[in-house]
């Protein structure tokens, strides 16, 4: 099977490791990839962005499946123009990504499909803003109706700062607090089956003890010790399966990762988000521990057979990942410095940890940072605590001037909290 996946971030960097290990993968590429994509696939540039592009090179390369791994390539369709050449794609079309693209539109598909999220006003003037945050009081919750890129989401007990981002946005979705612990749950569709993966946590917050502003992540781990057994059961029949069948209703199905962001509150599961695709950082850990081979499992989601794929294995083994950002992330990041210290991971911590990148580049011999979020250190071990040993040891190795990282990641469920 030849395999071409689209993006070059540590999401994507994770699913070509799966892929490069999986038997049935004959030849994997990757556009436009990265530095370290380029050691497990074959990177072929690409605007993402464009469908007529993508289609054309998975034209060209005989590619048997595609998997569009960002957001934006889907939200601007570029699934629907591979389809249209008749290659196979994991990814969901424009319209049913919207439930990632617009979160007024995932707010009208949860209220149809009967599923748990929280209360909600859709915004779109400073009247309507002062009257939901009103009608809320703090914590007030604030999100950008559109795509962000993980940082359009503003959570204060400032009012002035929710309305300020409230007005800087088109649309906002204004809604109730949610309490509890956040845990992300993803699903492999078809449209009709649905398959879940493991859950994961991830940490979104800049700085330890979950201080200082949002970002897109900043690591992960799974599984959850402290999670009801029951949880992914739950999420099935409440959330996952309702909105893969109201999406069908429509006449929008959904094909592909869906991925819904929970808050386990004290009134029960509700649903935070959708996403329309893997998350990152989570895709890092939960890859890492699954047993299945991957390819088939994307393909016969990509080809609506997705009832012939058996339950998912999983290893017995925890996974965490740190995420290493670059200096002034997540505002301004500088970009251009050198990163050291890849080939002492590779050498002295692999197999069970192994540095996923993001933003980097290659300028000549030497890596350099190329983004906010530059590399992904992910570890397994046979339980949360050794994982985490495992992840911070390797990540004391990598040298980037004016780096940062949280070192809290997973510790309290490493130890039982």
């Amino acid at each position: 099977m030849k395999v071409l996946v689209i993006g070059g971030g540590a999401r994507e960097h994770a699913l070509c490791r799966s892929l490069s290990l999986d038997p049935d993968v004959s030849a994997l590429y990757c556009a436009p990839g990265n530095a370290g994509i380029a050691e497990v696939a074959e990177l072929r540039p690409v605007d993402a962005l464009d469908g007529a592009a993508v289609a054309a090179l998975a034209t060209e390369l005989g590619a048997d499946l595609v998997v569009v791994g960002p957001e934006a390539p889907l939200v601007a369709g570029v699934g629907d123009a591979v389809r249209a050449v008749g290659i196979p794609v994991f990814g969901p079309s424009a319209q049913a990504a919207q439930l990632e693209g617009s979160k007024a539109f995932a707010k009208d598909v949860m209220a149809a499909a009967g599923v748990p999220t929280a209360r909600s006003y859709v915004c779109t003037n400073a009247e309507e803003v002062d009257e939901a945050l009103d009608a809320f009081g703090a914590p007030y919750v604030v999100k950008d109706d559109g795509l962000a890129a993980g940082k359009g989401v503003v959570v204060t007990e400032d009012r002035a700062a929710a309305r300020a981002h409230a007005l800087a946005c088109d649309r906002v979705v204004i809604e109730e607090y949610l309490d509890g612990p956040e845990v992300s749950l993803f699903a492999i569709t078809d449209g009709v089956t649905v398959l879940p993966l493991q859950p994961a946590q991830d940490f979104k917050r800049a700085l330890d003890g979950d201080e200082g502003p949002n970002t897109g992540g900043m690591g992960a781990y799974s599984p959850l010790p402290w999670a009801d057994p029951k949880l992914v059961d739950e999420v099935m029949a409440l959330v996952l399966q309702p909105t893969v069948d109201e999406l069908r209703r429509r006449g929008t199905p959904f094909s592909g990762l869906l991925y819904a962001g929970l808050a386990i509150t004290s009134r029960g599961t509700r649903v935070i988000e959708f996403n329309a695709r893997f998350g990152d950082p989570e895709t890092q850990v939960v890859l890492a521990r699954l047993r299945t081979p991957l390819a088939s499992v994307l393909l016969n989601a990509a080809r609506g057979t997705l009832d012939a794929e058996p339950p998912l294995s999983w290893r017995d083994d925890a996974a965490v990942t740190v995420v290493i950002a670059s200096h002034n992330y997540p505002e301004t990041p500088r970009t251009g410095d050198p990163i050291e210290g890849l080939a002492e991971v590779a050498a002295q911590d692999a197999p069970d940890a192994y540095v996923l990148h993001a933003g980097t580049r290659r300028e000549g011999d030497a890596v350099v940072s190329a983004g906010g979020r530059v590399l992904s250190v992910t570890a397994t071990g046979s339980d949360l605590a050794q994982a985490r040993e495992k992840a911070y040891k390797a990540v004391s190795r990598i040298k980037l001037d004016g780096s940062q990282h949280r070192t809290d990641i997973a510790a309290k469920a490493a130890e039982g909290r």
